[in-house]
């Protein structure tokens, strides 16, 4: 892949800088009134998840890191290990639970996430931006307690807890955004 120079980089891209891979954050072009103009960035080290600022001249440059987003099938946990299926070739992969992380607390069984590696390693999953669940617990809604935007929690079939309104109750089927852990609707 070719190399990207500083003064072109773009956010989202991702490059290996001093043996890491990173993605650009934020970037500024700053022209300073003496002196040469250079690039001052926010870099995310798409392995360990750390953030940090660099700068650089416009002409330095750095080769594009390519990551691979795979759909796959999570199949179940075993243990310290997470299954995952390429539905297209049935090829199976174990993802120790470190990488996992709380990726999949809103994840059921047999759902599609995206594996993302770099170079055949397996660094993160993604999530669907948004599921359903169904709620196994939750306390019944309290008459009279008709606060504005009043929330209680509750327990969704992953076993993950969440805050819902009042009006939700088990059984309910409800709509989370998996970035925020947060209720979207009723469904």
């Amino acid at each position: 892949m070719a190399d990207v120079a500083a003064g072109d980089f773009k956010n989202g891209i991702t490059l290996e800088i001093e043996g890491k891979v990173c993605q650009v954050m934020e970037f500024q072009h700053v022209k300073p009134g003496k002196g040469a103009a250079f690039v001052r960035t926010k870099l995310k080290d798409v392995i360990n998840g750390g953030v940090v600022e660099k700068t650089f001249r416009p002409t330095e440059k750095f080769p594009a890191a390519r990551i691979d987003r795979v759909e796959m099938q999570y199949l179940y946990n075993d243990g310290d290990l997470y299954y995952f299926m390429n539905t297209e070739t049935f090829d199976q992969i174990a993802v120790n639970k470190e990488t996992v992380g709380d990726s999949l607390k809103f994840v059921k069984e047999n759902e599609m996430v995206k594996i993302c590696s770099y170079n055949g390693n397996v660094f993160a999953v993604e999530a669907p931006l948004f599921v359903e669940l169904v709620i196994t617990e939750t306390e019944p809604g309290f008459a009279g307690n008709t606060a504005q935007g009043a929330s209680k929690p509750a327990t969704v079939e992953t076993g993950a807890q969440i805050s819902v309104p009042l009006f939700v109750n088990e059984g309910d089927k409800v709509q989370i955004d998996t970035r925020t852990g947060e209720y979207l609707k009723r469904v």
